[in-house]
């Protein structure tokens, strides 16, 4: 090697360590500033069970948190075990979630998750990413909430769609997919905040960082945010 090359490569690696260090500092900062704003933020789902939890999630997708939570008391009243989900008639699944939407797809993979649950865990939601990935309707976000919130596992982190907003405007993130996005963050984040900080993130979006007409005049991140994300074609939906 060259000793031109040699230079320009160190060059290169010190570049790359000072963006490291300017983006773990920025990182520190953002959760500082949410920590202070959102010190109890914690999931808005309601259940008293990781299958609940489970549930709840599943019947999430396309749907608020507010409606799912007006569905599930009645019907964790109803349905008490995954041998409860798996025994009802599929129709009579359906139309105890029907107001959350797309009921027939939701009633399909719960009652097949927990028959899945019933035949290879012995009745108990598993409580690993490898096995809650493998019950049909459960991908890597929805076994995040549960591992999180259900267990109180951190083995990745929960990006929904305000999550992602959120990642390419505060500039922690420029990955396109949830995946990368989960990736970079799981980098720059202590793990023991993984699930916190995906709640506060969620409320913030909720809130303020919203979609298609973000309320940047009185967020309190002004300060720490690039604002260098804002536009209407962010969301992964």
């Amino acid at each position: 090697m060259s000793a031109e090359m040699s230079s320009s490569l160190k060059k290169t690696e010190a570049t790359g360590n000072l963006f490291k260090s300017a983006m773990s500092r920025h990182a520190k900062k953002i959760l500082a500033a949410l920590k202070k704003i959102y010190p109890d933020a914690g999931c808005s789902l309601s259940f008293r069970s990781p299958l609940e939890l489970l549930v709840a999630t599943i019947l999430s997708a396309q749907c608020t948190d507010v409606q799912v939570n007006k569905v599930t008391p009645k019907l964790f009243r109803q349905f008490r075990s995954a041998e409860d989900y798996a025994a009802v008639p599929l129709e009579q699944l359906e139309e105890a979630i029907r107001t959350t939407g797309f009921f027939h797809n939701k009633a399909k993979n719960i009652q097949n998750a927990c028959r899945k649950i019933i035949s290879t865990f012995g009745g108990q939601v598993p409580d690993t990413m490898e096995s809650l990935v493998s019950l049909p309707g459960v991908g890597r976000k929805t076994a995040n909430v549960v591992l999180s919130n259900g267990f109180g596992r951190n083995e990745g982190f929960v990006v929904d769609t305000h999550v992602f907003r959120l990642s390419h405007r505060l500039g922690l993130s420029e990955g396109n997919t949830p995946e990368k996005v989960e990736q970079e963050l799981m980098v720059l984040f202590p793990q023991t905040d993984w699930g916190y900080l995906s709640h506060a993130l969620i409320l913030h979006g909720r809130q303020f960082c919203k979609a298609r007409k973000p309320l940047c005049g009185g967020c309190p991140l002004t300060k720490v945010c690039p604002k260098g994300g804002v536009d209407n074609t962010l969301d992964p939906e």
